[in-house]
This record gives C-alpha cells, sequence and structure tokens, in this order.
C-alpha cells in the first residue's frame, strides 16, 4: 500500500470504531434501534469509502442484505476464563455438543485457519456459554496477541454455504473497532448475533481473512446478522 491507501484504511477503522461506539450508547437503550443504525452506516461505507472490502466494480451498487432482527439472539454472558492446562480437554472450548475441538491443541495457543496464507497464531481467552433456544453452545473467546491486542470471535454455523459465507462469520473483532460492548468489574461479554458480519474475503478473495477455527462450529443455525444474497 502507498501513503494514500494506509491513510484510507486507517480512516476506515476510525469510522468503525466509531460505529460500534454509538452501538454502544444506542443499545443500552434500544438494541434494535442500534441495529438499524448499524446496518444503515455499514452499508454506506462498503458502498462509498475507497477501503471497503466490496470489490470496485460492483462497489457503487452494493446493498446489504441481512436477517431480520431477533432478540431472543443478544445476551451478556460471563467469559469463563480457559484453565492454562494443554491437556485438550473439554474447557478448551467446543462448538457443539459433541466433544473435543479436533486440530493442533496449543494450550491457550491456537492456530486459526486463514482464507489466503499461513495460520494465524491468537490465544484462547476464555468462552462464553450461549443459551441458545436449541440448548447451551460454547464459543470460544480468542485474543489477538499482537502490538494493540484484542478480543476475536468468529464462528460457523448451518447456514454457512446456505445464505451467508462459507467460512463462518464474525461475531467480534475489537482489534479493529468491533466491539459489542460488555462489563468488566463483572466479567461479561455482550454476544448479540444480530450483529454478525461477513469476513472481507467474503466480499473480494484478494482479502486475507482468519476463519473459525472447528472450536467454533456451531451445529444449529444462526439465522441473525448479515448475510449474503
Amino acid at each position: 500500500m502507498d501513503a494514500g491507501e494506509r491513510l484510507q484504511l486507517a480512516d476506515w477503522r476510525r469510522q468503525v470504531s466509531a460505529l460500534y461506539g454509538e452501538v454502544r450508547v444506542m443499545a443500552a437503550d434500544d438494541p434494535r434501534a442500534a441495529w438499524e443504525h448499524w446496518r444503515r452506516t455499514r452499508e454506506r461505507l462498503y458502498r462509498d469509502h475507497p477501503s471497503s472490502p466490496v470489490a470496485p466494480a460492483v462497489r457503487a451498487g452494493f446493498e446489504g442484505r441481512y436477517f431480520d432482527y431477533d432478540p431472543r439472539l443478544r445476551f451478556e454472558l460471563p467469559l469463563a476464563v480457559e484453565p492454562e492446562s494443554r491437556d485438550g480437554g473439554p474447557d478448551s472450548g467446543v462448538g457443539s455438543p459433541d466433544g473435543p475441538p479436533e486440530g493442533p491443541d496449543l494450550g491457550l495457543a491456537a492456530l486459526l485457519p486463514i482464507s489466503v496464507g499461513r495460520p494465524i497464531s491468537f490465544e484462547r481467552a476464555g468462552h462464553l456459554e450461549v443459551p441458545f433456544e436449541s440448548g447451551l453452545r460454547r464459543l470460544t473467546v480468542f485474543w489477538l496477541p499482537e502490538y494493540a491486542g484484542g478480543l476475536f470471535l468468529p464462528f460457523r454455523d448451518a447456514t454457512n454455504g446456505h445464505g451467508t459465507y462459507g467460512g463462518g462469520r464474525y461475531l467480534l473483532d475489537s482489534a479493529k473497532g468491533a466491539d459489542l460492548g460488555g462489563d468488566p468489574a463483572a466479567g461479561t461479554v455482550v454476544a448479540d448475533f444480530n450483529f454478525a458480519y461477513q469476513p472481507s474475503c467474503a466480499f473480494d478473495p484478494k482479502w486475507s481473512c482468519p476463519l473459525s477455527p472447528p472450536d467454533n462450529r456451531l451445529d444449529i443455525a444462526v439465522a441473525a446478522g448479515e448475510r449474503l444474497g
């Protein structure tokens, strides 16, 4: 990237961070209104901003598509801290009730698959026990152990490849501003699946995106958040 592109990307992240700040304030009184604001602003950014992940050839006509808002899919949940073990046991986090995750177990470290390139190293920050109507499902929350840090929650579900990106969606990526809030004193995180969104590589394969690992593959459909088509 040249200097101009870097400044545009910095502005993109600044605007996304500001949007989520507005969402957190609005959602305290009216989560649905906060979601509507999120939708409108994201659509404008994806259509008009030079750093939009949408391919330039189709950017001008971009229209966001979303499942209907479902208040039953908004939660504020305690973040259960992962034990410092390397046994790959049940506390390492699973996305379905079928057993521990597959793939390399590095204790608190985790190599997340990526759409293009080599896997990225994250740390398991903890997990959420999500009370879906079909029963509890566990999702691992990751931490990016780089300069700025940040919580990261990718997930896959039964809508992938059937209306949403096959590689899964993101719910949180606080290093890039996507942060729905929570209460640090109480140890909680807001997980509102109506704000689930596609990674950049869903819009243009030139982007390289970390994808959901086996930990976070849900065996149910989460009909909320952003759709494709």
